[in-house]
């Protein structure tokens, strides 16, 4: 028999192994017992370790724009594209003040900035489409170099009281400004992926960015040409537009990939179905737009608070930039095909309101009536972008949405001229019925966007 050490040095058994007991002549094996507390009277099993959730990406409310400001680069983007955007809204104003100023005619000023604009309608898409090929970097510092020559040879012909075709070039060169709201949403692409409410939150930041700009950048032109020197608000908007760019584009790590081919089946937006209504539908917007403008300083000036025509206006910005906050701060229900015809019937009823408070000759009536107007059309351009970013390619992103802007600038002209002539040859209100009539027309062309044909495209 093994000695008592030997015993002792042998390794314990297992708790689970079982025991063996010699009686005289018989073997006995005995299993061990569950442990105590773990039989049927005792306490249930621990429940599984749970995964610690994942903190949450986006938030309603503020949180929501705060956490996409904390993407990395997004911040840095975001400043510079502010900055690049308001001269978009300085060039004009301030080349009508300095015109007029300098020669004494605003039709010259006008025919100006309206020749400026119809180059703009043309230039535009092909810069963004040069953008999406080469990238942001390699087209959009050259081209804001030659929209800063444009504006600033301006500024040389009219200090030198050269001919007036010398202002018509110039300022048509402002044409290549790049579409810095356009790229931007491009790169809220990269960041965020496919995911669908987070980029509605992206959307909903960019639209009220581009009314602050709407809202800061013809106010702030009028105040630097009257309060300093005609030429103030122009080179203004050149130094803007120069250090925007260059900071918005020095953002390497969230500028999208180029796409110097296309790839198969990204067809030029202007191809791709369901683009022609919905550009028409951004052209009926526009000529909301801009009637609602014109007729709001027609209406003021015909009732002695001319003044106050400007404060007016900007309220319908201000009411578009806090209702575009909200609507994005709130997850969308239902495709954006089906919301956008809903959205434009409420812009349509709130239209309504400023053509009645007009019937009243009352511009503190009308004050309310125009907040509640430029209220309903921030959810709008946040739907429509949206579906311009659902059915445009990746590789012509920026195209689509300059297409858009396009649109809405060419829809602005023509409302600030059916404006102008319903103000001089009928009752200065007259204008917003046209702006009703132009959402109505909206509406009809929306609801094309739900043709069979595109019933597979996001939105």
């Amino acid at each position: 028999m093994p000695s008592l050490p030997a015993l002792r040095r042998r390794p314990a058994l297992p708790a689970t192994a079982p025991l063996l007991a010699v009686t005289g002549h018989t073997l006995a094996v005995a299993a061990p017992g569950p442990p105590p507390g773990s039989g049927p009277g005792g306490p249930p099993p621990p429940p599984p370790r749970r995964r610690p959730r994942e903190a949450a990406t986006t938030g309603s409310g503020p949180s929501g724009y705060l956490a996409l400001l904390r993407l990395p680069g997004a911040t840095a983007f975001t400043l510079g594209g502010l900055l690049a955007r308001l001269p978009a809204g300085m060039f004009s104003v301030s080349a009508v003040l300095m015109i007029a100023a300098s020669r004494g005619s605003y039709a010259l000023a006008g025919a100006v900035t309206a020749a400026g604009l119809a180059a703009t309608a043309l230039v535009a898409p092909w810069t963004a489409r040069l953008v999406d090929r080469y990238g942001q970097r390699r087209v959009a510092r050259p081209a804001a170099a030659l929209a800063v020559c444009g504006a600033l040879a301006l500024v040389a012909c009219v200090r030198l009281d050269a001919p007036a075709w010398t202002l018509f070039a110039a300022y048509a060169a402002t044409a290549t400004v790049p579409n810095a709201g356009a790229m931007a949403r491009a790169r809220w692409q990269v960041l965020l992926g496919e995911d669908p409410a987070r980029r509605h939150t992206a959307t909903s930041f960019e639209q009220a960015v581009d009314e602050v700009c709407f809202m800061a950048g013809p106010a702030l032109a009028a105040v630097l040409c009257t309060a300093l020197f005609p030429e103030a608000g122009t080179l203004t908007g050149v130094a803007l537009l120069a250090v925007g760019i260059t900071l918005f584009t020095a953002q390497r790590a969230t500028e999208p990939r180029p796409h110097p081919r296309p790839a198969a089946g990204s067809a030029a937006p202007l191809r791709r179905p369901g683009t022609a209504p919905l550009l028409a539908v951004f052209l009926a917007t526009g000529i909301v737009f801009g009637t609602l403008e014109v007729t709001t300083l027609a209406f003021a000036d015909s009732a002695g608070h001319a003044a106050a025509g400007g404060l007016i206006v900007g309220l319908q910005a201000a009411g578009s930039c806090v209702a575009g906050l909200v609507y994005g701060a709130r997850a969308p229900a239902g495709p954006a095909t089906a919301r956008l015809p809903v959205l434009l019937a409420l812009l349509a009823a709130a239209l309504a309101l400023p053509a009645l408070a007009a019937t009243t000759g009352s511009a503190a009536l009308l004050a309310p009536a125009v907040l509640c107007a430029g209220m309903a059309t921030a959810p709008v351009m946040i739907t429509a972008m949206t579906l311009v970013q659902h059915r445009t390619p990746p590789a012509r992103l920026n195209e689509g949405l300059t297409l858009a802007v396009t649109a809405i600038l060419t829809g602005i002209a023509l409302g600030s001229a059916l404006a102008g002539q319903t103000a001089d040859h009928l009752a200065p209100g007259t204008g917003y019925t046209v702006a009703l009539a132009a959402a109505c027309a909206a509406i009809a062309l929306a609801t094309r966007l739900r043709a069979p044909a595109l019933s597979g495209v996001r939105g």
